[in-house]
């Protein structure tokens, strides 16, 4: 759980951003975005290996 400290006075806007921050932080919506289907891991490794590949081409662009 969440716990947002707002001090008396502060702004609702600024308490509402850092619990936006905070909430980021914790990685929530991407798990649960991760866990709404299954990939099977042959798929998975494949996507590794093409996300592997394509940041190397990249950095060889680069020099």
């Amino acid at each position: 759980m969440l716990i947002i400290p707002v001090k008396e006075g502060e702004n609702i806007e600024r308490a509402l951003k850092k619990f936006k921050k905070k909430f980021d932080r914790t990685g929530t919506m991407r798990e649960l975005r991760y866990r709404q289907e299954y990939v099977k891991p042959s798929i998975e490794r494949r996507e590794a290996k093409k996300k592997a590949v394509y940041k190397n081409t990249l950095r060889q662009r680069e020099e």
